[in-house]
């Protein structure tokens, strides 16, 4: 364990209690709605508490801040020009991306959630962490060009730092919770309303919605077998699974 975890945990959540503060979306610990701007007051607490406003008064690059509801696998990712090296400090630009779906969800399914190796207790709590680990890769790409989350500097910084202990977490996806509630995965066998027609076919990818392959002559998609197919986007309430 992490000698300094009280202090950590205690910065943590002054963090969170001065977000939901001054925050115009997220008033308590279980978020509804969220804005870039909200990850921007994020970034500044942590740099404040953590850092001693060392991103304010050292970094003359841009970090921005952005949203997704298409990330379906990582809550959150970092992104930077892979010549970032040969930049000038002034001509640095990260972005830090959160997918917001996952805390949209985290209630979904009643289980232990850990983020970076630490349980959490809702889903402010696992924004944080998510925050926390992209800051980290922030940090090892403004000192280094470069970052990834496998390596021992990441793993031994983001300890140091936050206390994590690991660099993924266990928050519900679609996948997870299309399982758990509706009994429908990836493969299965279904059949769905369209147009007044009763289609047939199996499942290729959960994301907000299940992508659902249907045999068709007319198909622009074809297997290894020579079978054509065509695409549905289909609401995953609206599948029915093929026994």
């Amino acid at each position: 364990m992490h000698k300094n975890v009280k202090v950590i945990e205690e910065n943590r959540k002054k963090i969170a209690d001065r977000l939901m503060k001054e925050s115009f979306n997220i008033k308590d610990t279980n978020i509804k709605k969220i804005s870039s701007y909200d990850l921007e007051l994020l970034y500044n607490y942590y740099d404040e508490l953590f850092f001693g406003n060392s991103f304010k008064d050292k970094f003359k690059g841009n970090i921005k801040f952005s949203l997704s509801r298409r990330m379906t696998r990582s809550a959150g990712v970092t992104k930077y020009a892979k010549n970032i090296a040969t930049l000038k400090d002034e001509d640095i630009n990260i972005e830090i991306c959160i997918g917001i779906d996952f805390f949209f969800k985290y209630d979904q399914l009643d289980r232990t959630k850990t983020v970076c190796g630490i349980e959490t207790k809702h889903s402010l709590e696992a924004l944080q962490m998510v925050f926390e680990h992209e800051l980290c890769h922030a940090i090892e790409i403004i000192n280094y060009g470069n970052s990834n989350c496998k390596t021992k500097r990441f793993k031994d910084f983001a300890f140091k730092v936050f206390g994590h202990t690991e660099s993924h977490h266990q928050i519900p996806t679609n996948v997870e919770i299309a399982k758990y509630k509706l009994g429908i995965g990836i493969g299965d066998k279904v059949s769905f309303v369209f147009e007044n027609n009763k289609l047939n076919g199996f499942i290729s990818n959960i994301n907000k919605r299940a992508t659902v392959m249907v045999k068709s002559n007319k198909g622009n998609f074809i297997d290894k077998k020579g079978n054509r197919y065509i695409k549905y986007y289909v609401p995953l309430e609206a599948l029915e699974k093929v026994r």
